[in-house]
């Protein structure tokens, strides 16, 4: 099985990331709350209902930020009695809550090209002024989401990347305003519905793309391949296989159980500690690993009494079920 996520991935920062996202995503809400309020402010001033339409539209930008603020703030917090696993998963819910502004945005796009198809829209008040403040924000917006996908991967932050995609939405709804203004003053204003279909496309794309990250970590889809698990547990001196290697998780807090294969005749004490070296062997290759569960059994010779690897064996035999004399090692927080 193959994982989508590259190995070894980031490593884990522990309060210190959390405390960096939720910098990151402070200083772009401040520079979000800024455009909201040019584009509000001028559009006010001019009369320019679409430079002003933009401008309630960029307050969601601001909106997704105080969410993803909330759960960073939810995410940070350690594990408890109610949560064993922690609470790292806020920040993946809070990514994927960013997708119902993207969802808004949408829809105000949308609307926009069907008020401009159908003639519900008044004359655009086409000034020097109205590109200006347009061209300084989208300006402004590219540089957030440069920064904010950097942060994003840096940090391996699923909110962060989700909102530099909302962000970058915001940068194609506001092409499409340029647009408009270009149409009404070229005296072609099919150009600005036209635009708007283009624009709803690349926005629903982004949203689907920030939903499938999202679900594959709360569905616990695969992290780290299984395969370079696998090579590592081998590496051990006194490892005879594994199998039943499963990890789930975010990229940077992965939680990793697998069922490792150790000769039947060593002392319980000995098995113990041999499968703690495979655990710091695999957390030291995988620094996101979070947490190693390991089970320790016989190999299925010793089991059954068949060749290693004959058919019929646990060893050709993935689904075989597990012997219920295998003893179990915890994979203890050290």
């Amino acid at each position: 099985m193959n994982s989508n996520q590259p190995a070894p991935g980031p490593q884990p920062l522990g309060p210190a990331r959390y405390a960096e996202v939720s910098r990151v995503l402070t200083r772009v809400m401040m520079l979000n709350l800024l455009v909201a309020v040019a584009k509000i402010v001028f559009g006010y001033a001019s009369g320019a209902i679409s430079i002003l339409s933009d401008g309630f539209h960029s307050l969601t930008d601001t909106a997704s930020n105080v969410v993803g603020l909330v759960g960073v703030r939810a995410a940070e917090r350690p594990p408890d009695e109610d949560h064993p696993y922690g609470h790292r998963k806020y920040e993946t819910v809070a990514a994927a809550a960013v997708n119902v502004f993207l969802l808004l945005v949408i829809i105000e796009v949308l609307r926009n090209a069907f008020n401009h198809l159908s003639g519900r829209s008044p004359a655009h008040n086409i000034t020097a002024a109205s590109f200006g403040v347009m061209i300084v924000t989208i300006a402004i917006n590219l540089i957030v989401v440069a920064y904010e996908s950097r942060a994003a991967q840096r940090l391996a932050s699923e909110v962060l990347l989700a909102d530099a995609t909302q962000t970058r939405g915001d940068v194609w709804s506001s092409l499409t305003v340029i647009a408009a203004l270009v149409g009404a003053r070229a005296g072609v204003p099919i150009l600005d519905p036209l635009a708007a279909l283009v624009v709803a496309g690349f926005i629903g794309y982004s949203g689907f793309q920030v939903a499938r990250a999202t679900t594959g970590i709360l569905s616990d889809r695969i992290v780290i391949s299984d395969g370079d698990l696998e090579r590592v547990v081998m590496s051990v001196s006194g490892v005879l296989g594994c199998h039943h290697i499963r990890t789930r998780g975010a990229a940077d807090h992965v939680f990793l159980d697998l069922h490792v294969w150790l000769p039947g005749d060593m002392a319980l004490h000995d098995a113990h500690a041999l499968s703690h070296v495979v655990k710091d062997r695999l957390i030291a290759r995988y620094p996101q690993i979070t947490d190693a569960v390991i089970h320790i059994e016989p190999p299925p010779a010793a089991e059954n009494g068949m060749a290693f690897g004959e058919p019929g064996s646990a060893a050709a035999d993935e689904n075989a079920p597990v012997s219920s004399d295998r003893l179990t090692a915890p994979g203890d927080r050290r």
